[in-house]
């Protein structure tokens, strides 16, 4: 059993978050900064790290860990949803301050919620524990050698774009579901990058000698130069998983334009709860008034569909999510 890969993974993203949390409750509210402070990034890497690992071993010990990790994300991705919406509601004339009121509203209940799980989950408190239990299951890990871990991850990858191949909708119709289909697929896109920063240089970028031009439209500046794009430095790993440069890219591209349509769904989906609690009317109506509220019309969520369906068609026809990944390398001495 070697632990020094997997195990100091997982601590370079508990000590970030231990000494966030450690800070947070010198302040009035710890969800409240926690959530101005970033503590979701930690949290999407140690998530991604759990999820990845139940994959290679432990099962059961990485799922209990991932719900812990998913249970506090979840939290400040709550408060980020009705707050970022109310603010930037707010800055528009023409959207009914009682639906910026409903929307902040909201936002202090998931910020009070998130101080209570803090507190019921040990996270915070005379004496939080969350973290120390946490290091003691990962000391009981069976944590694989460096050549096996890599190409565990390396199966891993496979499964996952095996996943994401059958994910994707087959028949004339395309995606029919914003949440269940769209937000899915962007969701199994992301992990696949997130991946690649969670694991800390073992994952590195090469570029294929064939040329593919049908790559030359997602390569836009801001994905290319996007800092997110840059892989960790590979440091002490003795083997690597390689991924081709340019479907890395393309990739990240997908995941920004499907996070567009997200954007623009959750806008609307947001507004028609908010008009629905505040003005008692039916979820077709809210939806309605939502919609020429923020400029478009009853077709716009069919648009945005039959846009997802689109640019997925051409990414998967293309197949570049099956040329993302190349092989384990072992790093020369």
């Amino acid at each position: 059993m070697s632990k020094k890969n997997g195990y100091a993974r997982f601590d370079f993203y508990l000590l970030k978050l231990e000494e966030l949390l450690a800070q947070s409750v010198k302040e009035k509210n710890p969800a409240l900064w926690l959530y101005s402070n970033n503590a979701r990034t930690p949290l999407f890497m140690l998530e991604g790290l759990a999820k990845l690992y139940e994959g290679l071993h432990n099962k059961k010990k990485f799922d209990k860990l991932k719900e812990h990790f998913k249970l506090l994300e979840d939290g400040i991705g709550s408060i980020d949803y009705y707050d970022s919406f109310s603010k930037e509601f707010a800055a528009d004339t023409k959207i009914p301050a009682g639906i910026t009121s409903y929307l902040a509203a909201q936002a202090r209940e998931k910020i009070q919620r998130l101080n209570d799980i803090l507190s019921e989950n040990e996270w915070v408190g005379d004496k939080p524990k969350r973290i120390s239990k946490m290091r003691k299951k990962l000391e009981e890990a069976d944590w694989l050698n460096a050549n096996e871990e890599v190409h565990g991850i390396e199966r891993v990858y496979q499964e996952s774009i095996k996943e994401i191949n059958d994910f994707m909708p087959r028949g004339p119709e395309g995606f029919t579901e914003l949440e269940l289909e769209v937000h899915e697929m962007r969701r199994k896109l992301r992990w696949l990058s997130i991946y690649p920063q969670a694991l800390q240089g073992v994952i590195q970028l090469t570029e294929s000698q064939e040329p593919d031009e049908s790559c030359n439209k997602y390569l836009i500046p801001e994905i290319v130069d996007s800092p997110f794009n840059k892989m960790p430095d590979a440091g002490m790993n003795e083997y690597l998983l390689l991924l081709e440069k340019k479907q890395f890219l393309c990739l990240s591209w997908m995941i920004a334009e499907l996070g567009k349509i997200k954007d623009k769904g959750l806008r609307i989906i947001v507004m028609t709860e908010a008009i629905q609690q505040t003005e008692g009317k039916s979820h077709e109506s809210a939806m309605l008034k939502a919609c020429e509220l923020l400029g478009g019309d009853e077709m716009i969520f069919k648009n945005m569909l039959t846009n997802a369906t689109g640019i997925c068609n051409r990414y998967f026809e293309e197949k570049h999510l099956d040329k993302l990944l190349i092989g384990v390398s072992q790093v020369k001495k």
